[in-house]
């Protein structure tokens, strides 16, 4: 099945019914390097930015990554802070709103705080209101005390009451903000992220990639890319690494990434004795030059995800992947590549499973056709900004 082009995508939305500019609001914490503000991008980047205007208020003054891209593409970063002190946070909301408006549609990314930021925009009198799910958490609210739990029920009680559409990039995504039953409420859907994967047909030589990064050419390179928080496990994936190398003396660990754990990690390394052996590379804009000519395998174990856009990337690079079984199914789209491990299986067992894929991977499809695969698939960019596109004018035609 063949996906439409951006080129193609720009023309029909010029078609669309009037001639000004839809304005959209996507409310985020920061434009930083994650997969949720990576996909943001994407679609920035190949939307008809004269048929649909995006802005982003974000939650923090901090320079962000992708901050001056989104401006020298001619979008906003407006700071509205303290979302921890509701009225605050309220009176800075509306004000954004008077100040940079008027806006058709604001489209909410903050998960459970999504439901405050729409009852906000509920009474701005905005008609086209957006939650957008990109994480499942269940299993850590699972855990929750009861304020916690208030919280969280008073939030999506707040989301199913003010959200006229309900986005999540997997059904997994959809089910944990929107409830198990959100099949049966028209206003939920799934609506898969989009890659730009233009990057992953530009493969040089791995020896000049390997040396820039201070890595031998002959060295079996594990490839993680994620933010240093809780949720991606990076210890663990310390002790597979520590495991690994019992087996395979020139293996390295390429992390790319940032966040507030790093150091916590950097340190772990070193007294684990990997401290010449795991690579901090921070936050880049290169994923897929370092996937396609530094990184032999792919490791990801996740302790959930809304999707795991990274492992998308991963197939397009055409990397064996092994990772958490608590990744979504929809990832699953270059199945000789992967294989999915219980996280309450032991570090030893997941690098068995490292080792294997490493001996087997000339049996594995090429990457050009990995990414072939990819490319046919709803998680192509041209396809998801399409999609989107859709759900913004239907919605703003039956507003």
């Amino acid at each position: 099945m063949q996906y439409t082009s951006s080129t193609d995508i720009q023309k029909e939305n010029k078609n669309c019914k009037g001639d000004r500019s839809l304005r959209i609001l996507h409310v985020v914490g920061g434009m930083n390097r994650g997969g949720l503000e990576t996909w943001l991008m994407h679609v920035l980047r190949h939307i008809d930015r004269d048929r649909f205007q995006m802005d982003f208020l974000v939650h923090t003054e901090k320079p962000c990554p992708y901050d001056e891209e989104v401006r020298t593409l001619g979008s906003k970063i407006i700071p509205c802070l303290d979302p921890s002190k509701p009225w605050l946070y309220a009176s800075n909301f509306k004000r954004i709103l008077r100040e940079y408006g008027p806006y058709d549609i604001v489209h909410s990314h903050v998960h459970h705080f999504s439901g405050y930021v729409l009852w906000l925009a509920k009474q701005a009198g905005i008609s086209v209101r957006i939650a957008h799910s990109h994480n499942d958490t269940s299993s850590t609210e699972a855990k929750a005390g009861l304020y916690r739990r208030l919280y969280l029920d008073l939030s999506k009680w707040s989301i199913a009451r003010y959200a006229t559409v309900g986005l999540g990039c997997s059904r997994n995504a959809v089910a944990d903000l929107f409830s198990s039953a959100w099949k049966t409420d028209q206003r939920w859907r799934v609506l898969y992220y989009g890659v730009n994967l233009k990057s992953f047909r530009a493969s040089v030589s791995a020896i000049v990639v390997r040396a820039e990064l201070g890595i031998p050419a002959d060295a079996f390179v594990i490839g993680h890319a994620g933010r240093f928080e809780a949720q991606k496990n990076h210890l663990f994936l310390l002790e597979i690494a520590a495991e690994v190398i019992k087996q395979e003396p020139k293996m390295h660990l390429l992390l790319m990434g940032d966040g507030s754990l790093r150091p916590n990690i950097q340190q772990k390394a070193v007294q684990m004795g990997l401290g010449d052996r795991v690579i901090f590379v921070g936050n880049r804009s290169d994923v897929p030059r370092l996937m396609l000519n530094a990184v032999d395998l792919f490791l990801f174990p996740s302790l959930h995800e809304g999707l795991g856009l990274v492992l998308i990337e991963a197939q397009a690079a055409g990397l064996p992947c092994i990772f958490s079984d608590v990744v979504p199914q929809e990832a699953d789209l270059v199945r000789p590549l992967l294989q999915r491990i219980p996280l309450s299986k032991s570090a030893s067992v997941w690098a068995e499973a490292v080792i294997s894929a490493r001996n087997c991977a000339s049996a594995a499809l090429s990457q050009t056709d990995s990414l072939a695969i990819v490319e046919n698939s709803p998680f192509n960019i041209a396809a998801s900004v399409k999609t989107l596109t859709e759900v913004y004018e239907a919605n703003l035609s039956n507003s």
